[in-house]
């Protein structure tokens, strides 16, 4: 299962996650601006992981019958993170209430979304939109749609269990129509956030020393780049001329300890990379 803040492990598959969208914006030059997490179960714990941890390199996240851990709430989000939250009241493998079989998994739905209103800067109003009950399934949808400088919504699916709801033909709602619509802005609020494009991509990441950073934007014609270790010491200065549009600047870290790095570039942008000897 996905290392997501319930495991004792020191697996990092955050810092995995990363390196696979660090390497596949180099070699197929992704758009910073469209880059979605979505799980279910122990995969909606881990896109909360990511959410929190790296929300500055992410477009939207929808975890789907996943929580935030224990472990995870005790952490302050990098920066405010479009969410969605889809859950059936009756799940009886990720509660809804956060217990499952006795014990607490994490925050439940009502903490969670008390979390992410206090992060993205929401003012405790909300919308109720009830979805078409058309279809003998059991469930009814209803959607809540809070008022915040950064969306934040959640379906509640009433009397729904442990699974994905993905039929149409069957059911009233079709979770993945559900999070394209909000992945894409369709069934966002009017007022929809902008982000800032991310210049800097790290790679390779985890390094087990030398990496190279990635801009994709020069805002003037020498580049200065500082790399701070997580107590907030700067470690390394890198000054080079800007001489293209998709500059690489080779850092060097080897002479340095293992562990967690951030990465800033004048212009603002920020990427934090691994280090592993």
């Amino acid at each position: 299962m996905w290392n997501a803040g319930l495991l004792s492990s020191s697996i990092d598959d955050a810092g995995f996650l990363m390196a696979l969208l660090d390497s596949l914006t180099v070699e197929y030059q992704l758009d910073p601006d469209s880059v979605f997490f979505t799980g279910f179960s122990m995969g909606g714990f881990m896109t909360y992981r990511m959410a929190i941890e790296h929300g500055d390199r992410i477009t939207a996240c929808a975890p789907v019958s996943g929580l935030v851990s224990t472990a995870d709430a005790a952490k302050t989000p990098v920066t405010p993170v479009r969410i969605l939250h889809i859950h059936g009241t009756n799940d009886n493998i990720v509660g809804y209430n956060g217990v499952s079989y006795g014990s607490t998994l994490g925050l439940g739905v009502d903490a969670i979304l008390d979390y992410w209103q206090n992060a993205n800067d929401c003012n405790g109003e909300f919308a109720i939109d009830t979805l078409p009950n058309l279809k003998i399934d059991g469930l009814r949808f209803i959607r809540y749609t809070y008022n915040c400088d950064t969306d934040l919504q959640h379906l509640k699916v009433v009397g729904g269990t442990h699974k994905w709801y993905h039929n149409a033909d069957l059911y009233d709602v079709a979770y993945e129509d559900i999070i394209y619509e909000f992945f894409t802005g369709h069934n966002a609020p009017s007022r929809t956030p902008t982000r800032e494009k991310a210049h800097i991509v790290i790679y390779t990441n985890p390094t087990t020393g030398i990496f190279n950073v990635q801009l994709f934007e020069c805002d003037s014609p020498t580049i200065d780049i500082r790399v701070y270790d997580m107590y907030g010491k700067l470690v390394n200065v890198v000054k080079t001329m800007c001489t293209s549009s998709l500059q690489t600047v080779p850092i060097d870290l080897s002479c340095h300890p293992s562990g967690v790095y951030f990465v800033y570039e004048q212009s603002g942008a920020v990427a934090k990379v691994v280090v592993t000897h």
